[in-house]
C-alpha cells in the first residue's frame, strides 16, 4: 500500500475567475458553477466501480448469499459490461458528460494522503483539503479544523446556503456543527429546518424513520439522507449541498457483498434522482455542479471487510465529477494524463476535494494549512 505523505497539498490554489457575484441569479463566470453538489459513498472500492461485481467475492458463499439471484443482477462477462449493470447512472451520464478518476487498471491513481484510512481522518481531509493527524479514531470529537463548507458558508453570497446530510451519525462533529453555523442533518436526526416550517415531506420522512429499525447503531438507511437532502435542496435552495451516503461501508464490513452491491446500485439511482431533479429546476438547471469521491477504499478477497494501515488496497479511491466547469474527458487513463502544456493528472488526491468544491463555486479556497490544488488546474487556462 502506497502512502503519499507530501503530495501536491503543499501547492497554493489559484482560481481561474474572478470575485464572484452575490446573486443566485447571475450567470455563473467561465470555469465555475453557481451550485456545487457534493458527495460521498462511504468505502466505495474502486474495483466495484470500475470492473462491476468481483468474480471472487460473488461467487464465495461465505459473503454473497442468494447467488444466482445476485449473479444475474449484476454479473456480466466483462468488466465494462459489469459496471455497466452495477452504477448505470455513472456510466451512462457521469462517464459521457463528466471525467472519472481512479481505474488504476488503466493507470489512473486517485489516493488517500492521510496514514490511518478509515474514516473521520478521511472525511477531514476530503472537507478541509488537508491532513491532521491528531485525528486517530472515529470518536465524536468536535474537529478543530475549518471545513470547505464552514469556510463557503462564510462567504459573500452563501452565508446560510451551505447544508450537510450524512447517514453516520459523527458528521455533526467532523463538520462540527455547532462552530460552524452549518446544519448537519446525520445519524438518525429528524429534519428540523432552520427558518420555515416542516414540509409534509419532511413530516413524512420524520415519522418514517422512528418506525423504521436500522441494522446499525451509529448509521441510518441511506434512503433517508437521501430524501432529507432532496427536500432540503427543494425547499432552502443551498448553493453547497454536502451528501454523504454509509450504506456500501456498513454492509461491507457486515462481510454482505449482496447488500454492498445493493447499496452501490442503489446510491447511483440516487445520484441520478438529485441529478434529473436538478435538471429540471430553472434555478439549478446548467448552474450546478456534481462532485464525488469516497473517503477509503478496502482490501481485496477476505480483507475486503476492512481497511486501513495494515489492509492493502485501502488507500486507493475513485473520483467523479460533471457539470458546469468540470472537464468533460470520461475515464481517466494514463495516455490521457498528460500532454500540451496540462500537467500529469494520472496521479490525483484526496486533499484535492476541497479546493475543487470551491474552484468551481468561483472560489478560491485557503485554510491555516496549505491544501490540495484544485483538480481544475490542468484543464484552465
Amino acid at each position: 500500500m502506497r502512502h503519499y505523505l507530501i503530495p501536491i497539498a503543499c501547492l497554493l490554489l489559484t482560481s481561474c475567475s474572478s470575485e464572484r457575484p452575490a446573486e443566485l441569479e447571475t450567470t455563473a463566470s467561465k470555469g465555475s458553477a453557481e451550485n456545487v453538489i457534493f458527495i460521498t459513498l462511504d468505502g466505495l472500492r474502486w474495483e466495484e466501480l470500475f470492473t462491476g461485481a468481483d468474480p471472487w467475492l460473488l461467487n464465495n458463499e461465505r459473503y454473497t448469499e442468494d447467488m444466482e439471484n445476485v449473479r444475474a443482477r449484476f454479473w456480466r462477462d466483462t468488466p465494462e459490461a459489469r459496471r455497466e449493470a452495477l452504477m448505470p447512472f455513472f456510466w451512462s451520464v457521469i462517464a459521457e458528460e463528466g471525467t472519472l478518476w481512479g481505474n488504476r487498471l488503466k493507470g489512473s491513481h486517485a489516493d488517500v494522503t492521510n496514514q490511518r484510512v478509515f474514516s473521520y481522518p478521511g472525511y477531514n481531509e476530503i472537507l478541509t483539503g488537508f491532513v491532521d493527524e491528531a485525528i486517530d479514531s472515529n470518536n465524536k470529537v468536535p474537529n478543530a479544523n475549518e471545513t470547505v463548507l464552514e469556510w463557503v458558508n462564510k462567504q459573500p453570497g452563501f452565508e446560510g446556503r451551505v447544508a450537510a446530510f450524512g447517514s453516520w451519525d459523527v458528521f455533526p462533529y467532523i463538520i462540527n456543527e455547532e462552530r460552524s453555523g452549518v446544519p448537519v442533518n446525520a445519524g438518525f436526526e429528524s429534519a428540523v429546518p432552520q427558518g420555515r416550517d416542516l414540509s409534509e415531506k419532511e413530516q413524512w420522512l420524520n415519522e418514517l424513520q422512528a418506525q423504521t429499525p436500522s441494522p446499525w447503531t451509529s448509521v441510518r438507511l441511506d434512503v433517508f439522507t437521501h430524501h432529507y437532502a432532496l427536500e432540503t435542496l427543494k425547499q432552502d435552495r443551498p448553493r453547497l449541498l454536502y451528501i454523504s451516503y454509509g450504506e456500501t461501508d456498513d454492509f461491507a464490513h457486515d462481510g454482505d457483498y449482496r447488500h454492498y452491491l445493493d447499496a452501490a446500485h442503489r446510491t447511483d439511482a440516487f445520484i441520478r434522482d438529485v441529478w434529473e431533479w436538478v435538471q429540471d429546476d430553472p434555478e439549478y438547471a446548467g448552474r450546478t455542479t456534481f462532485l464525488i469521491t469516497t473517503d477509503h477504499g478496502r482490501g481485496s478477497e477476505d480483507r475486503w471487510i476492512g481497511h486501513g494501515i495494515d489492509w492493502m488496497g485501502s488507500s486507493a479511491i475513485w473520483v467523479a465529477g460533471m457539470g458546469p466547469g468540470f472537464p468533460q474527458h470520461g475515464e481517466m487513463g494514463s495516455s490521457e494524463a498528460s500532454g500540451g502544456d496540462k500537467s500529469d493528472i494520472s496521479v490525483i488526491y484526496q486533499d484535492q476535494m476541497a479546493a475543487t468544491a470551491a474552484d468551481l463555486l468561483g472560489l478560491q479556497y485557503s485554510n491555516r494549512i496549505p491544501v490540495g490544488a484544485s483538480l481544475l488546474q490542468p484543464f484552465q487556462p
